[in-house]
């Protein structure tokens, strides 16, 4: 449980090294962090973040998480999310396949609840929840989606300048006002002592979206670094939150902003014995967004895009297709062969907008 006391992540596990950027300074406009940001985002497109000030509504999801995850199984199957592409809802462990063998099946739940759903309480803009979730809506499922949004709009802001696209551009395409696919997710892992790392509990992807904003306390997610043959641990730092980019902003960006590869796996060494919890914030585009490259606007992008002849990033799809295509083929119900699974993927697999 989110509350206690975990064994330090094992020094003699090799991790892949990632930069510490500061909220705080960004928020104050610091040019050098500014930079550093702009670095870790066009390389490798994982960074942590501190100072981020959102410490007691991280708190309050894991408590409301808790509880949620305790509820009878056929309680939460009430509120699943179904195969037809849906998000939102709870997520069953075995729900989604992990290869594009069908064979293997993620070993995950979690409850996804909707930015729209969470802006609107009390109102339904989705879908309704348990009461574990309901009951919580205004005291801590909204204040974090609300801070979460103010972190990352920051970020996307930082970005929007940097790509020299006109003010607000990013910000536009994530209009608070249209649907989205933006949401707050609760993870629950169970425990996996002396698990091989090739027990895939979630499976290799790139992020559907925009940019992701992740807090979990024990090891387990894993990069792929471009170049690299193996996988590698990022080390959890306690306040520290972990952000990356999604495959949206990547498009977006004609490839500037990089969508790196990841996948989760069990905890190494003692931490293994553990319930592994993680909470993320996907911001998504709006439904409506095309997702293309803007090159009409950015000489940046046009760049970007002019540096990898012979790819496309007109993917012909809005962010809701392209939401919901990822996440219908990547249901085991849905499976029909290894098409199935890569029409589940994203940048990673798709040769037209790699």
């Amino acid at each position: 449980m989110p509350g206690t006391t975990l064994p330090p992540f094992p020094e003699d596990v090799p991790t892949h090294p990632l930069l510490i950027i500061d909220y705080h300074l960004i928020s104050q406009g610091d040019k050098q962090e500014i930079d550093k940001l702009w670095e870790a985002a066009t390389s490798l497109g994982f960074w942590y973040l501190k100072n981020h000030g959102a410490d007691e509504q991280v708190e309050g999801m894991f408590d409301m998480g808790v509880e949620t995850m305790d509820l009878p199984f056929e309680e939460k199957m009430k509120f699943e999310q179904g195969d037809g592409g849906r998000s939102c809802g709870y997520k069953r462990a075995g729900a989604n396949a992990v290869d594009e063998t069908g064979v293997n099946l993620d070993t995950v739940e979690f409850m996804n609840i909707s930015k729209d759903d969470a802006l609107a309480y009390p109102k339904i803009a989705r879908r309704e929840y348990p009461d574990t979730v309901s009951k919580s809506m205004e005291s801590t499922v909204a204040p974090f989606v609300r801070k979460s949004l103010d972190v990352v709009y920051t970020l996307l802001n930082v970005f929007n300048d940097k790509l020299g696209l006109p003010k607000g551009t990013l910000a536009r395409l994530h209009d608070l006002q249209e649907y989205s696919g933006s949401e707050a997710r609760v993870i629950k892992n169970p425990p996996m002592p002396d698990m091989p790392p090739e027990k895939i509990a979630l499976q290799a992807h790139t992020d559907f979206g925009s940019l992701s904003f992740l807090h979990n306390k024990l090891g387990g997610l894993q990069v792929l670094p471009p170049g690299h043959a193996h996988w590698s641990y990022i080390r959890p730092i306690p306040g520290h939150a972990i952000c990356n980019v999604g495959d949206a902003l990547y498009v977006f960006s004609g490839g500037v902003l990089q969508s790196n590869i990841h996948r989760v796996v069990p905890p190494p060494g003692a931490q293994g014995a553990y319930e592994r919890w993680s909470l993320v914030f996907f911001l998504r585009p709006g439904d409506s967004q095309a997702l293309r490259a803007l090159v009409e606007d950015s000489q940046a992008i046009a760049d970007g895009v002019a540096k990898r002849p012979g790819k496309t990033f007109e993917t012909g799809s809005t962010a809701a297709e392209w939401f919901a295509r990822r996440i219908k083929n990547q249901r085991i119900k849905n499976w029909k062969g290894p098409e199935t699974w890569k029409a589940s993927r994203g940048t990673e697999h798709n040769e037209q907008v790699v």
